[in-house]
This record gives C-alpha cells, sequence and structure tokens, in this order.
C-alpha cells in the first residue's frame, strides 16, 4: 500500500481528504499538516468522522511541521496542496528528503523553478507530478478517444477562454489571484492548457499579449469587505499556441471582463467540431458536429439566417465513455501510486507540468517580447484511461 502526507488542509483538501478515504483503493492518507493547526485538527476530524461511519481506513497523525512528515519512513509521497507560491520550496524539500511528490498546480512559479525540480526528481529517481487531473476524468477522456480515433478528422485548431471579472467578488481571501503566479492563465490556464497538449499533443511555440487593466482591486465579499489589493501581475492574457501536429489554439484568459458563461473549450477538426466540457471539471457534457447532422438543413447565406438562440442547437451529446465522471480530485495521486507499485508510467506526470508551466509562462513572455517563443520543453502524452470494473483501482 502506498501512503501519502498531506502538506495543506486549506479549502481544496476538502474533496483529496474525501476521495482518499472514500474512493481511492491504492492510496492511503498516512498524515496531514497545516501551519494552522486547527485545519490539520478539522482534517483528521473528517477522517475520524467517516471511520464512525464505516469508512475501512487508518485515522491519519497530525504532524508538527512538514519536515516531520518528510521523515516518516512510512510515507511514499508528499502531496503538496499549499499555496501555489510555497510549491517549489515545498516541493524541493520533499524530493531532497527522498519522496515522491504529487503537487496542486501549478509545478512552481518560474519554468527554471520548475526545471530544477523535474532535474532532481530524475537524478533522485523519484517520481514528480501533479494537478490538474481533470484531464484523467470521463468527459476530457471521452473527447480524446474521439479525436484519437478520427471521429473529427484531422485536428486543425482549438479556441478556449477562461472570462470573468476577478475573484473579489465572492472568495474571503482574493490576494494572491493578483499576485505573482496567481494571474488567469497560471491559476486557471492549468485546467485549459493541460487539457490541450492530451488533446492535441505537445506544444511547438506560441505568441502571446498580455496587459494589467487595473492598478488595484477592491474586495467586496466577506470578512474583508472595502480592502483593496494591489494587482501585480496582468490579468488580460490571449495568444495563439502551435502545436507540433501543425493544429493552432487561439487562448483567452482574464480577470478583467464582465460575463456570464465562464468555460469556453472548442476543437475543431476537417470533418466535424468537438465541444469539450469545463476542464475544470471531471464530466460532461461532451458536444458533437459533423456536417451530415445537419445534411437537409437550409443552404444559404449564414448571414441571412434568423439568430439562433444556441449555438449548438444542432450538436449532438456523445455519451461518457469512462469512469470518473464526478468531481475525482485525487485520481492523479492515485494513478501516481498504482505506477509506482506497477513499474508503469504515471499519467499526470512531471513532464506534462513542466511542459504546461512553460506554456502559461510563455505568454507574459512573449507580450513582453513582442516574439514568437519556441517551446524549450519536450511532451509525449501518456497511455489514455482504461476503464476498470472496480471503482477506485487504477489500471496496471
Amino acid at each position: 500500500m502506498i501512503r501519502a502526507a498531506m502538506i495543506g488542509c486549506g479549502e481544496i483538501s476538502g474533496v483529496y481528504l474525501k476521495n482518499l478515504i472514500l474512493t481511492f483503493k491504492e492510496v492511503q492518507l498516512k498524515g496531514v499538516c497545516d501551519l494552522k493547526k486547527e485545519n490539520a485538527e478539522k482534517a483528521r476530524a473528517y477522517v475520524h468522522s467517516e471511520i464512525e461511519k464505516g469508512a475501512k481506513v487508518p485515522e491519519p497523525v497530525i504532524y508538527r511541521d512538514m519536515t516531520e512528515a518528510f521523515k516518516d519512513p512510512e510515507v511514499d509521497i508528499i502531496l503538496n496542496i499549499t499555496p501555489p507560491l510555497n510549491h517549489y520550496e515545498i516541493t524541493k524539500k520533499a524530493l531532497l528528503s527522498g519522496k515522491h511528490v504529487y503537487s496542486e498546480k501549478p509545478l512552481a512559479s518560474t519554468l527554471e523553478e520548475g526545471m530544477e525540480l523535474v532535474q532532481l526528481a530524475k537524478e533522485k529517481g523519484l517520481f514528480l507530478g501533479g494537478a490538474p487531473d481533470t484531464f484523467l476524468g470521463a468527459g476530457i477522456q471521452t473527447c480524446r478517444k474521439l479525436i484519437d480515433d478520427g471521429v473529427i478528422g484531422d485536428v486543425i485548431g482549438a479556441n478556449v477562454s477562461m472570462i470573468c471579472h476577478g475573484h473579489e467578488s465572492w472568495h474571503p481571501n482574493p490576494d494572491f489571484f493578483y499576485q505573482r503566479a496567481g494571474d488567469p492563465v497560471m491559476d486557471m490556464g492549468p485546467y485549459y492548457i493541460t487539457a490541450l497538449v492530451n488533446l492535441l499533443g505537445p506544444a511547438k511555440g506560441l505568441v502571446g499579449l498580455s496587459k494589467r487593466s487595473f492598478e488595484e482591486r477592491v474586495i467586496t465579499s466577506a470578512p474583508r469587505f472595502g480592502e483593496r489589493i494591489k494587482v501585480e501581475n496582468d490579468t488580460y492574457i490571449t495568444g495563439n499556441v502551435l502545436f507540433e501536429n501543425g493544429a493552432v489554439a487561439s487562448v483567452f484568459m482574464t480577470y478583467d471582463v464582465y460575463y456570464k458563461k465562464q468555460p469556453h473549450f472548442e476543437v475543431y477538426g476537417t470533418l466535424g467540431t468537438l465541444v469539450v466540457p469545463d476542464p475544470n471539471t471531471f464530466g460532461g457534457p461532451v458536444l458533437l458536429y459533423r456536417p451530415e447532422d445537419d445534411l437537409y438543413g437550409p443552404s444559404v447565406d449564414p448571414g441571412l439566417l434568423p439568430p439562433v438562440k444556441d449555438p449548438y442547437e444542432a450538436f449532438r451529446e456523445i455519451p461518457l465513455m469512462f469512469d470518473y465522471r464526478e468531481n475525482s480530485r485525487g485520481l492523479g495521486l492515485a494513478d501516481m501510486a498504482k505506477a509506482i507499485e506497477s513499474g508503469r508510467e504515471a499519467r499526470a506526470c512531471m513532464e506534462q507540468q513542466l511542459h504546461v508551466l512553460e506554456i502559461m509562462t510563455a505568454f507574459r513572455k512573449s507580450s513582453e517580447s513582442g516574439k514568437f517563443l519556441e517551446m524549450k520543453t519536450r511532451f509525449e502524452r501518456k497511455a489514455p484511461m482504461k476503464n476498470n470494473p472496480l471503482h477506485g483501482v487504477l489500471d496496471e
């Protein structure tokens, strides 16, 4: 049995705890740690309540600090779900202590930090990888199968966007969204970019433009209503990514725009168009449009047709073909545990995280330099998911 220690017991830890206790059978939670001891105690109390309901898991220990967790000989993997700016430091210390690491996104704040972590993991023969693992869910895996099977023909390109007006209206502590490693691409981009490289393959290069529309933000959520936040990064980011297979993806992410529908993800092929579900989720819907779907439609200038309320009305929904359509955060961790035990590659691997990190950081660098930037990192898509009859157990 592979055992993990959770470092960081903040808001995102709840779903990890739930899935480690109730869903995934091949990785066990050994202990928890947080700078605020009450957070760690709350995490252990949750596990205790599930044990009382019948969960067959041990009660986790509470570590005094992360160093104690790193020294625990019974811990195999460090689950690093601390704030983004802490990822590099904590992951590095864990690797130096001889532990495998599964980290929340992003891998690090800069490409240089990410490259250092990957090199260190390779030198020590350790697994390193991490979130997002939503690409392993039923929705995006169904899309991958449709693309790999040629249902939409050769991929021409994609169009993805994440549009909102920031998080200060609802998040209790929105500061980090406007600090280093917290801009729209670094915070939400991992979901979209990870999905893109899993559907289209590795990127060859990109060109980007970005700007900072507001120098400060005013918090309108409790408990810090009225406080002002200094904006330290660009919050309107757009660009085009060229993939090695020749496809071109348009990417647009912002915290500056009033908009109702947040996720938008379409993939275009020579035989049809695929609408990919929100990459921040594990399920669907998956929508497909091919010419024969509208074979008897009017053959007239589209500009002369009456307005369409639903642009996807001619699309058909494709049934999901894989498991894990609910919120399955921790799926990538379970996959890593299975990889450690079986000797196969982990799907949410360090090469993927590093390639995604380079793509994300390249938008700002390209905007500053005014140049098309070639990617330095290389990434090879790992095997798609396989359906296992037992939910919570991964394939060999």
